[in-house]
């Protein structure tokens, strides 16, 4: 089953407090120092000069957990900083925009291991206390001198209260920043949740979603903290895509601080874990809506399939399909086509006659064709939306999955083919 509920009223955009976690971003100036390698600089096309670098410190006893991409080219911070939380509980979490320091070899991993000794010596910690992650543009030299240089201003402007300075400079093409927060009372006493992402395009994520950095200041264990975790990425970020790329750079954080002193045990789990699911699907759902160009966020809904893996299998063959996308841009129920992206998803010896397709509540396909009740007017009056739900019963079992998409549009051309440009 897809597992997680209705997203609730207690999340917020206004971020709350975090005990135990600082923050501090700057200008680091390296977005405009890959502009200037590529000889392409315009800084009328873009603000090149804004915030993209940020260091979170994490109090001591803070525990931490974390997935990352399973692209095989994956970045050399990818690399360091899943190492890293292997052997220590991270301290301080260093991120950039504008770089992704990703297929950049041996050069790259010294580039993202120098930023981080040079963290631990400002900081006294250790080196391995230090958990690097970058985004951007793939290939280019990591501008290490812009960094080191900006690290003493980092330091000093340490604040708990900068999530929403922090959350705007971690995005590359993205138009507005993703950050919300949850409160709930267990046992009598308040938690607090807070989590900012990243991400818009290349997302067809096998873990997660490019950036995302969530924390709580309740108390959890290192096992159940990334079990917590884990259900909430396959719940959020495991079910979003926009262009089915997944990136080189992806990467989650979940941090408890237990500051709280409430302790995530038996007795509150099941709530904890609800509240935690609301808000990654929040932030996986903010994604796809600020998707490349994206003007729709579409629901795709697959039910009474026979496995999950099958459920899954159609409900990304209509999301990835190209032109399924493109007819939810033009506002065109063009049904054929998500038809026929069920019929090519792979899923074997279904009967055809069974499958019904809805676009929300109106019954597009039933017994392999046209549905009868099924009118033009009724399948465009759902199209205008700005959010629609596709929804296929397969009626041949008791699993299901919801995946989240968008439309694609001119503007994603155009965005990506003036990346670099």
């Amino acid at each position: 089953m897809s597992g997680h509920t209705s997203v609730k009223n207690y999340i917020k955009e206004t971020p709350k407090i975090i005990n135990g976690i600082r923050l501090q971003s700057v200008a680091a100036r390296i977005r405009r120092a890959v502009k200037e390698e590529l000889g392409k600089e315009d800084p009328a096309k873009e603000n090149l000069n804004r915030n993209d670098l940020v260091l979170i410190e994490l109090a001591e006893g803070t525990q931490s957990a974390a997935v990352f991409t399973q692209n095989a080219f994956c970045a050399a911070p990818v690399q360091i900083a899943r190492q890293h939380i292997s052997e220590m509980a991270p301290r301080y979490l260093l991120i950039n925009s504008g770089n992704a320091n990703a297929g950049t070899g041996q050069a790259g991993y010294d580039a993202a291991m120098q930023c981080c000794a040079s963290v631990a010596a400002m900081m006294g910690c250790n080196v391995n206390e230090v958990l690097p992650f970058s985004t951007g543009v793939i290939g280019e030299a990591l501008p290490v001198e812009n960094i080191l240089a900006s690290l003493a201003a980092l330091k000093e402007g340490l604040d708990e209260k900068f999530w929403q300075s922090a959350s705007e400079a971690i995005l590359t093409t993205d138009t507005h920043a993703k950050l919300f927060s949850c409160q709930l009372d267990l046992n009598g006493t308040q938690v607090n949740i807070t989590g900012m992402a990243k991400g818009s395009g290349m997302i067809r994520p096998d873990m997660a979603t490019m950036l995302s950095y969530v924390a709580t200041d309740a108390r959890v264990e290192p096992p159940q903290l990334q079990a917590c975790l884990q259900q909430a990425v396959d719940l959020s970020f495991n079910r979003i895509t926009v262009d089915g790329d997944t990136s080189t750079n992806d990467s989650v954080v979940l941090m408890a601080t237990g500051q709280s002193d409430i302790e995530i045990n038996k007795s509150n789990l099941k709530n904890f874990q609800v509240a935690l699911n609301d808000l990654f699907v929040t932030l996986a759902k903010s994604i796809v809506r600020d998707g490349e160009g994206a003007t729709k966020l579409i629901n795709v809904v697959v039910e009474q399939g026979k496995t999950m893996k099958e459920c899954n299998q159609v409900a990304y063959a209509i999301a990835h399909s190209p032109l399924v996308k493109t007819a939810f841009f033009a506002s065109d129920p063009n049904w054929g086509r998500i038809l026929a992206a069920v019929g090519y998803s792979g899923v074997s010896d279904f009967g055809i006659n069974k499958v019904e397709i809805y676009l929300d509540d109106v019954c597009l396909v039933q017994d392999g064709g046209v549905a009868r009740s099924y009118t033009e007017e009724q399948g465009q009056a759902v199209m205008k939306k700005d959010e629609i739900t596709i929804r296929v019963k397969l009626n041949r079992g008791d699993q299901s999955t919801t995946v989240w998409t968008c439309d694609l549009s001119y503007d994603y051309v155009r965005i990506n083919a003036e990346y670099r440009t």
